[in-house]
């Protein structure tokens, strides 16, 4: 079965940019459908950037818009047409409100049925199984019982799926593993704070489950909220695992249980991290890292690293410092 990694889970209403930004003096008036990240987005795509942590990102951007700050505006290329503003993630969300009306909140599913059976080629289903219109799911996989999987969502071969799992807005490929009481593809955690009320930030990403990939019980595996949430092929998570939205973790890593990752963190590949360890947001950990259970990850890792503590440092510094 070919899986289309394009595929696009929430309806958009195509907005013009002059509607969008009405106080802006807009040069070039198109329609907008999508926002895209720095590095993905490309001629006539919208952009956004909020942070100098992706300045390198910012100048090397193919997008013909871009959501920044004054100060910021100076890192992007002179092609691009700046608009700007003085709180990014404010707008970007009241802007993905107007063109994703639903994307700020998981509303129930009103397209489930039990699945006819003729439908799915060489698939076993359980007991009290629900599946959303336009479903895919391959050959030879497996569906456990009083499991829920969304509309849209693609499901590969030899897939086995355990019981009282609930899928939205993903794409498995072949050959994964879901045990029991997972929750994969819901709204990450996403609020703008706004005098006496909380902005909520529309997710309009999925997650992405590649080859090989096993993951335990009771885990939480949120959606993008502009990119996309991925798990590289080979990785196993053990339980009780979350990872938040955009959350980019590499092939072959061994992920013990309760480990936390907060968003917009990647993580390279061949990573270990033992149970309990918690990941900040917007990080990056390089190749072959291995980090201490219990550890609190703050800063940045490069490759071939073994830390430790809170906050985590080299083993040899921790075990100095521990003596």
């Amino acid at each position: 079965m070919s899986i289309k990694k394009t595929k696009i889970f929430f309806n958009s209403k195509p907005t013009s940019l002059k509607s969008l930004f009405p106080n802006h003096k807009i040069k070039r008036n198109i329609k907008i459908n999508v926002v895209k990240p720095l590095i993905s987005a490309g001629k006539n795509d919208l952009t956004f950037y909020d942070s100098k942590k992706y300045k390198h990102l910012a100048e090397s951007t193919k997008a013909s818009f871009c959501i920044t700050t004054v100060n910021l505006s100076h890192d992007l290329p002179k092609k691009v047409e700046k608009i700007l503003v003085k709180n990014v993630l404010y707008e970007l969300a009241i802007l993905l409100k107007k063109i994703f009306n639903s994307a700020d909140i998981d509303y129930p599913d009103l397209t489930l049925r039990p699945p006819v059976k003729k439908k799915f080629i060489s698939v076993k289903f359980g007991n009290n199984v629900l599946i959303g219109k336009d479903v895919t799911i391959g050959k030879n996989s497996f569906i456990g019982s009083n499991t829920i999987i969304g509309k849209n969502v693609s499901i590969g071969k030899n897939c086995v799926i355990g019981s009282n799992v609930v899928i939205k807005n993903s794409i498995i490929n072949n050959s994964v593993v879901i045990q029991d009481g997972n929750r994969i593809g819901q709204k990450g955690f996403g609020f703008i704070p706004n005098k006496n009320k909380n902005i909520k930030f529309p997710h309009i990403g999925k997650v992405i489950i590649n080859d090989d990939v096993e993951i335990a019980t009771n885990c939480t595996i949120d959606r993008g909220s502009i990119d996309d949430t991925v798990i590289g092929k080979n990785t196993y998570l053990d339980n009780q695992v979350h990872i938040a939205h955009n959350v980019k973790i590499g092939e072959n890593c061994m992920i013990a249980g309760q480990v936390g990752f907060a968003g917009s963190s990647i993580i390279g590949n061949n990573v270990s991290i033992g149970g309990q360890a918690g990941i900040s947001g917007h990080l990056k950990i390089g190749n072959n890292v291995k980090i201490g259970g219990g550890s609190g990850v703050v800063k940045d890792i490069e490759d071939n690293q073994v830390v430790m503590g809170y906050p985590a440092v080299p083993l040899r510094d921790f075990l100095k410092k521990n003596d």
